[in-house]
């Protein structure tokens, strides 16, 4: 053999067939042995997978897509188009895509239902397996469409259908878990400062505040403060807050945007911090939470998880084994210096 035919081998892509003469079986049998089918020795598989490993065979998708009628993609098709919620829940779906040897197509839907439909026509056109729809908001949302000819999960922003699988973040739990370490650490006179009632997550984080209250025989200061997102609304609603109830040593916020302009507008206010009144925020959100002053502490929802259980139950529902119903995913306290 010439240098340039030995070159032009070793070039070669690396075929099922090389596989089978090294392991001194026929094609069907390495076939079985790779992809885990039929009725084989164990020592069979053995050598063939140690035939495979030794060539440095990879297994051609188009070819295993044939095989098994599957692309081994999905479609994530998300409505946050800053990434705030949708980049950590990815992150965490892509650590179990991965895990299946699955890859993602990401769509932004802009929160506009006709570009939705739009990338779901396109992902169907593409034949993923599956779909993730990830939303920004926890307020419920309606399906993709009836009849899907493929499964789909919805990560944070649940659908409302109940037939439908659904991850969510335990917004309540969240409530339960600050207003349990705001009383831990002696605070009595608890006020809630959050986002737009119009919202899902302030409504449902407010009553679970309330429970977490009356389990700690306590009660709400005032009525909650319900506003913005913003760090504008939590500077102006803490100084409302001190000049209605003026005895406040604690502050429940519905999120650390909010809880860092209400750390801004206490400490503007000469109230020391955590000495005099004690904050809490929501969402574990770094850039915020670390550069509050002092650092907040908050709960942190489990956005990563969300996505991991997310793509963990579209993995199963593709194999044939669907779980619908809402999922819930606990959240968790950090400790900071608020």
């Amino acid at each position: 053999m010439t240098e340039e035919t030995g070159l032009r081998a070793t070039a070669r892509r690396v075929g099922i067939a090389d596989v089978a003469a090294r392991a001194g079986v026929s094609l069907g049998t390495a076939s079985k042995a790779l992809n885990g089918r039929g009725r084989l020795r164990e020592e069979t598989r053995a050598r063939v997978r140690a035939a495979a490993e030794e060539l440095g065979f990879a297994p051609s998708n188009v070819a295993r897509s044939l095989l098994t009628g599957r692309t081994f993609t999905v479609g994530v098709i998300t409505t946050d188009s800053y990434g705030r919620f949708s980049i950590p829940v990815m992150r965490g779906a892509e650590d179990s895509l991965a895990a299946g040897e699955m890859i993602a197509f990401l769509c932004d839907s802009r929160d506009d239902p006709i570009r939705e439909q739009h990338h779901l026509r396109k992902l169907l056109e593409r034949r993923v397996d599956g779909i993730i729809v990830a939303g920004r908001r926890t307020d419920a949302r309606p399906p993709l469409g009836n009849d899907l000819p493929l499964p789909a999960v919805y990560a944070f922003a649940p659908s409302n259908d109940p037939h439908d699988c659904s991850v969510i973040s335990d917004e309540r739990g969240a409530a339960h878990l600050a207003v349990k370490h705001l009383a831990k650490t002696g605070r009595r006179r608890i006020a809630h400062i959050t986002g737009p009632h119009s919202h899902a997550s302030a409504r449902e984080r407010a009553t679970g505040m309330t429970e977490a209250l009356a389990a700690h025989d306590l009660e709400l200061v005032g009525e909650p403060f319900f506003g913005s997102w913003t760090e504008a609304w939590g500077r102006f609603a803490a100084a409302q807050m001190l000049r209605a109830h003026p005895d406040v040593d604690g502050v429940f916020c519905g999120n650390d945007v909010v809880a860092r302009g209400v750390t801004d507008g206490l400490r503007e206010a000469g109230i020391r911090l955590p000495t005099q009144i004690g904050v809490v925020g929501v969402d574990n959100w770094d850039l915020v939470a670390e550069a509050a002053r002092p650092p907040l502490t908050t709960v942190d929802l489990g956005l990563e998880e969300i996505g991991r259980r997310s793509a963990e139950l579209l993995l199963a529902a593709i194999n044939g084994n669907p779980a619908p119903g809402t999922h819930v995913v606990p959240a968790r306290l950090v400790v900071r210096e608020s």
